[in-house]
């Protein structure tokens, strides 16, 4: 889902330069004695885990040179696929999950950009069910600690001045929608002028309404045997349009950002917001008491009992083919793969850890979420199978467009299809 905080992006022509000077505003170096350096080139959720752990990896390397840039996700993508296009990439880069944007695993691996992983100790440890997002024809090119989730971020004080509790059903959630309504507070929300915001309560809700009956959806998309338009997808964005219709999102959603929308919510003047849990930082850090902010699964059908979430594998790094054998890239990712280090990660980004031993220890705000993952209810953020990089920002586009009443539902979809179609 990746702020920016962008969950994806896209190669756009032109832009260059501009973001060429932002990354490189963004630089900060350790110096040491070693000829060579390590450049590491990463996203704005990524500083945190990054430098962190860059400070272990050097205590025993001390003579080492290191750099780290962290931009925002259009800058850093647009940059990175450019130099790595041009052969002068960094050794180590943001790489995404999957496939469906060009700073993709798939898409980097298949056209021999990536070094291949795979010989390190931690990627054996990588589930199966995790393929699709770490590995390209049965090899390892993507590090990433482990998966976010997509729930309701919300205010506990809010919801207990207007009596209510987290939905556990999507009938309950409209009764709570209903209820925080009419005390004049607004329920969810809603961000969309940041356009990797709209897609958030798509994902929220597809699970349910596509993987709960149909867990081989992507592989049917894939062969041609069902569509966006013909599927659980129609139901589901008809429900994100009914909580528009029913007044349920703060006024004009496409003339609101990312950081209204946290700080609504983080100052009572609105209930939740649906989002990725890699945020809940920023949201408890512009509240008073960030306490008052929590996590619960967004409900998208009527069976308390068996809920479905989407979790999507945390956007990670990869290792330039190009880079240097001397340069400590592999060294420094098969540091990142230490147990003991990916639980350092997902802690810093509020994400479940790919594996987990008794010493992991998961944010207490992810535990209503373990028993669905537990369960094989959780899918991987959609766009991770899809395949190209035209379907993305189709998406994201149509939804701005359904919040305007520019466009329907089957119309919406209908792009997507077009879109999916398209060669990647």
């Amino acid at each position: 889902m990746t702020t920016g905080r962008s969950r994806r992006g896209f190669l756009r022509a032109g832009g260059g330069a501009a973001a060429a000077v932002a990354l490189g505003s963004g630089s900060s170096g350790c110096s040491g004695d070693s000829g060579d350096t390590l450049r590491i080139v990463g996203v704005a959720d990524q500083q945190q885990p990054v430098r962190e752990l860059l400070a272990l990896y050097r205590e025993s390397r001390p003579d080492q040179s290191f750099t780290t840039s962290f931009a925002p996700t259009d800058q850093v993508q647009t940059v990175v696929r450019t130099q790595l296009a041009g052969g002068n990439a960094p050794d180590v880069h943001v790489v995404y999950p999957g496939s469906g944007s060009a700073m993709s695993m798939v898409e980097l691996a298949r056209t021999g950009l990536l070094t291949d992983l795979s010989a390190q100790p931690w990627t054996r440890n990588v589930p199966a069910a995790f393929d699709t997002a770490y590995r390209y024809e049965g090899r390892t090119y993507l590090y990433s600690a482990g998966s976010c989730v997509i729930g309701a971020v919300h205010n506990k004080k809010v919801f207990a001045r207007a009596g209510v509790e987290p939905p556990t059903t999507w009938r309950e959630l409209l009764a709570v929608c209903a209820r925080l309504r009419a005390r004049g507070v607004v329920p969810i929300a809603l961000g969309a002028q940041t356009p990797w915001v709209t897609q958030l309560i798509s994902y929220a809700l597809v699970p349910e309404a596509v993987y709960a009956g149909n867990p081989r959806f992507d592989d049917d998309l894939a062969a041609g045997r069902t569509s966006f338009r013909d599927s659980g997808w129609a139901d589901a964005l008809d429900k994100y349009d009914e909580l528009r219709r029913r007044g349920y999102f703060n006024d004009n959603p496409n003339g609101t950002t990312f950081e209204q929308q946290t700080a609504m919510v983080a100052t009572g003047r609105a209930a939740m917001a649906v989002q990725v849990s890699a945020v809940l930082a920023a949201f408890r850090a512009a509240a008073p008491d960030p306490d008052d902010l929590e996590m619960f699964p967004f409900p998208g059908g009527d069976d308390p009992a068996r809920p479905w979430i989407a979790a999507g594998t945390v956007v990670g790094l990869g290792v330039s083919v190009r880079a240097e054998p001397a340069t400590p890239a592999r060294d420094f990712v098969a540091f990142l793969g230490r147990q003991e280090n990916i639980d350092r990660w997902a802690a810093a980004v509020f994400a479940i850890p790919f594996r987990r031993t008794a010493s992991t220890v998961v944010d207490p705000v992810l535990e209503p979420f373990l028993p669905i993952v537990d369960a094989d209810r959780a899918v991987p953020f959609m766009d991770q199978r899809w395949p190209n990089a035209e379907v993305q920002p189709t998406h994201l586009a149509a939804v701005q467009d359904l919040l305007s009443g520019g466009t329907d539902v089957r119309g919406a979809l209908g792009r997507m299809d077009e879109a999916y179609g398209r060669s990647s």
